[in-house]
């Protein structure tokens, strides 16, 4: 049922300190971020000016030299990752088989570890692969993903779930060499409860009102539309506004803006994407922005992904802004509901039931995807080890759908 709020399971990372290899510039990066996402940034990653500014500096190292570091690397390359240390400063770290001497730009850390990436990927698509064909995930299997920074295929199981998780990967062929259990606390489930996070309303005549949020709007040719959670609604849905333009009062139904007119989320049992869009209709116009709900709009300017360690705010028609860092990338995450969310990403920050299908942004303003689903809350002293939402990336979205990004 997509009126089940949602959200993403607990995982486990443990970051090892390293010295800090590369001082910020005194401006620049930091200019670039709008206020909005300046001050949810420093609140919900508990960073200070001097370490925000710093951050950006090595973000923007890691959007220029990533890609080229891992081409280097070639058949050795292990994954790459922002990484926070001790002292509260950041660098860029590449993992890599090869026991050569490395050379790269300054602030940017080469690590030696066991198992190249290729071959992580490949077990984890045994896995996948298992879910693909039907094959029943185990009651207490929550979650898999490549976990760069430990070098391992993680699977991710209840308390007292460990013999589910065995089974599971003995079921699939995956190497077992690869694999590392961890324990979560909870399971994830669906998150359902013309800017990007204004609040949306399905009525499908049964007697209740179904809540999501917007993602970012883009163009199928010159028809407008925009990006959504794949749950939040099926094809030929008519969705309206929450409130007269989409900020409420929450569970009042404005204005019809447009229908679903594609949506794909996976039914009990099986596995797929949470993507969707609807076409706005009528006269609506649209906003190359994302709605900063207390403060001021966010301008969308691209859409370049970003790895492990790129911080990300989300707005919801819920709980509005909230920040983390993206933990772990191309996730495999087995919902509550039993449906197997393929490819989304995982980061700390926090959503609520009606937040599905919200925008996840950077601070430069690269939008990254919209919220499918999570574990734990807003609620209480953020940020915490308990919180975790996923979301769908957002250029598979404009793939699948021959869509374009609206920029400003």
């Amino acid at each position: 049922m997509r009126q089940f709020r949602s959200w993403a399971t607990r995982g486990l990372l443990a970051l090892s300190p390293l010295a800090f290899a590369m001082t910020a510039s005194a401006a620049g990066p930091i200019d670039s971020v709008s206020p909005t996402l300046r001050a949810a940034m420093q609140r919900d990653l508990g960073l200070t000016t001097a370490e925000l500014s710093q951050y950006l500096v090595v973000e923007r190292l890691a959007d220029l030299h990533q890609g080229k570091l891992a081409a280097a690397q070639g058949p050795d390359f292990a994954g790459s990752w922002i990484e926070k240390q001790a002292n509260g400063s950041y660098k860029l770290v590449v993992a890599t088989t090869s026991t050569f001497p490395q050379k790269g730009p300054s602030g940017v850390e080469f690590r030696v570890v066991r198992n190249p990436i290729a071959d992580l990927n490949a077990s984890k698509d045994e896995l996948d692969a298992l879910a693909d064909r039907g094959g029943k995930v185990p009651k207490g299997v929550y979650s898999w993903y490549v976990d760069q920074q430990s070098n391992a295929l993680v699977v991710g199981v209840g308390r007292g779930r460990l013999s589910a998780g065995i089974d599971f990967v003995a079921a699939s062929g995956a190497n077992a060499a690869h694999v590392r259990f961890v324990v979560e606390d909870e399971q994830a489930r669906p998150l359902a409860a013309l800017e990007g996070g204004h609040g949306y309303l399905r009525n499908p005549g049964d007697g209740y009102l179904y809540s999501c949020s917007i993602g970012f709007n883009a163009l199928k040719g010159s028809t407008p539309v925009y990006v959504t959670a794949g749950h939040c609604g099926d094809q030929g849905e008519s969705v309206y506004l929450e409130g007269s333009a989409g900020t409420g009062p929450q569970w009042t139904l404005g204005p019809l803006i447009g229908a679903f007119s594609g949506s794909s989320f996976p039914g009990p049992g099986q596995s797929g994407p949470d993507y969707a869009y609807v076409t706005i209709s009528g006269s609506h116009t649209q906003v190359a922005g994302v709605h900063g709900w207390t403060t001021s709009d966010v301008v969308v300017r691209g859409n370049t992904a970003g790895g492990v360690g790129t911080a990300v705010c989300r707005s919801g028609r819920t709980s509005g802004w909230k920040c983390g860092t993206i933990d772990q990338v191309n996730v495999s995450v087995n919902y509550s509901t039993g449906e197997t969310i393929k490819n989304v990403n995982r980061t700390t920050a926090c959503s609520e039931g009606g937040d599905s299908g919200g925008s996840f942004i950077t601070g430069p303003g690269q939008a990254q995807g919209v919220l499918s689903g999570g574990s734990g809350s807003c609620k209480g002293k953020l940020p915490n080890n308990r919180t975790r939402s996923y979301f769908q990336p957002v250029n598979p979205i404009l793939s699948a759908y021959g869509l374009t990004l609206k920029t400003g």
